[in-house]
């Protein structure tokens, strides 16, 4: 097998608060002999605009947004498609959606991880409860005991009680 050298990603600015890494053949890198797509990371600013201009709130038990503080959530260095996710979510289910927990350390880690830019945590709510166990499948229980449901388009949602915990892979078909 091929694997070119991960040393031929580029960072590249390409607006302001949106950086793509990118290889510089063809946007694809090879890990492990398989093909990784390149991740579009975004900042705060960029996802608190995206969240708003579709009526997703969020909020912290610290009132900030410091991504180095476990009581703030934080945006900044999210995955665009998690951030594309989570408006895919609100226009599919209708729900109030209100994030409660995004980039900020505090959270398992991992290469899926809250601080990687793959996940955010949704405020528990009757309307989105009823979306993910009608509209996915159930996969059974994660490692802590969490129930596990699973989009059509391969994205995850565990239910850790007093909140859902989301892994985005994808946007969801936006």
């Amino acid at each position: 097998m091929k694997i070119r050298s991960a040393l031929t990603a580029l960072a590249l600015t390409v607006a302001p608060g949106l950086a793509v890494l990118a290889d510089a053949g063809d946007a694809l890198a090879a890990q492990d002999g398989a093909q990784v797509a390149a991740v579009t990371k975004i900042s705060h600013a960029t996802a608190t605009s995206m969240f708003g201009s579709s009526g997703i709130t969020w909020s912290s038990s610290g009132n900030c947004s410091d991504r180095n503080n476990p009581t703030c959530t934080s945006f900044e260095q999210l995955n665009l498609a998690t951030a594309q996710g989570a408006q895919t979510l609100k226009g599919s289910s209708g729900c109030a959606l209100n994030i409660t927990g995004g980039t900020e350390t505090g959270h398992a880690s991992g290469t899926y991880s809250h601080w990687n830019g793959y996940k955010l945590d949704y405020a528990k709510s009757t309307c989105l409860t009823n979306y993910v166990k009608g509209n996915f499948t159930y996969i059974g229980l994660r490692g802590d005991g969490a129930p596990q449901y699973q989009s059509g388009a391969g994205n995850i949602y565990a239910d850790e009680g007093n909140h859902w915990d989301v892994l985005y892979y994808n946007c969801g078909g936006c």
